[in-house]
């Protein structure tokens, strides 16, 4: 199932998608979603009632007739964020001269890089991301597949992480370069007001299948900057869910970014800077399409 948050008619709602994604049930209505996070946390005992829904598409709305938001509007933590995590991103991060965490010239991590973006950080499709909110000018792209957790509780030996994911969307890691490269750590750099484009659905991990074969990619206006597949991954998505769930409880609605392949601004010479007018469009096989104004 794909599900997605909206608003219709002032008021901020939870919808399963139907008809190929061109319409939608009001989940809310139904009193079966007060938002993304009850949904997900209730979502075992109530899927039974919303297939039923589905089958009667009882009450459903055009897509077209409603605003889509960020599938978690305000997120209850932090974003877990993975760095370098695509092999040829890591080699084109290290020539780029920012980064701060390359030691010894070896740019491919032994363990997975951790950082996080605060809930402030988060707009839906179609939002704007502000450029002025970057003080150095160094706006850059970062197309990303993003986990969702769906139960809480540490991850154990004996534990396996898939059983952690609730489903997946997507996130454009949005960053100031030079906040990056001066503090010399990436919360300043990538946590910035509006700096995390997320959506437009989540799609559970049961629909998605094979999530490793999946292609993921990021048009900037019209020019193709990013094209790879998720399974290009070093590590995998049940390597992080385990990583960081060993020793940091999760929550169900948390989410993980799982990291950018090769083909961000950074990695040009010169760099290809975001700047007003422009528009960033990411997508993923299976999830949908995410495209936001710079502005």
């Amino acid at each position: 199932m794909k599900f997605v948050t909206f608003q219709h008619r002032g008021n901020s709602a939870v919808g399963v998608l139907v008809d190929d994604g061109s319409r939608l049930v009001d989940l809310t209505a139904a009193g079966l979603a007060a938002d993304m996070q009850d949904l997900i946390e209730n979502y075992d005992q109530r899927t039974a009632q919303i297939e039923r829904l589905i089958q009667e598409k009882a009450s459903a709305l055009q897509l077209a007739e409603v605003e889509l938001r960020a599938p978690i509007p305000t997120p209850r933590r932090n974003i877990f964020c993975v760095g370098k995590n695509y092999h040829e991103h890591a080699a084109e991060f290290g020539r780029s001269g920012f980064d701060a965490g390359s030691i010894g010239g070896s740019e491919v991590p032994e363990y997975p890089i951790i950082f996080s973006k605060p809930p402030s950080s988060v707009i839906g499709p179609g939002a704007t991301i502000e450029w002025a909110n970057d003080p150095y000018q160094s706006v850059d792209y970062e197309a990303e597949l993003a986990v969702i957790i769906g139960r809480s509780g540490r991850v154990t030996e004996n534990d396996d992480p898939m059983d952690f994911v609730f489903g997946y969307t997507i996130i454009n890691d949005v960053t100031s370069r030079e906040l990056q490269k001066r503090h010399k750590q990436w919360l300043l750099g990538k946590g910035i007001d509006t700096f995390a484009p997320m959506g437009p659905a989540i799609v559970t991990r049961q629909a998605m299948g094979d999530i490793s074969s999946k292609g993921i990619r990021c048009h900037v206006n019209d020019e193709q900057r990013q094209n790879a597949r998720i399974g290009d991954l070093i590590f995998d998505v049940p390597t992080l869910v385990r990583a960081i769930g060993r020793s940091i409880s999760l929550v169900a609605g948390d989410i993980i970014a799982t990291g950018t392949p090769v083909g961000v601004g950074i990695g040009f010479n010169p760099p290809k800077y975001l700047n007003p007018g422009d528009r960033v469009r990411v997508e993923i096989d299976g999830i949908g399409t995410i495209e936001n104004p710079v502005g």
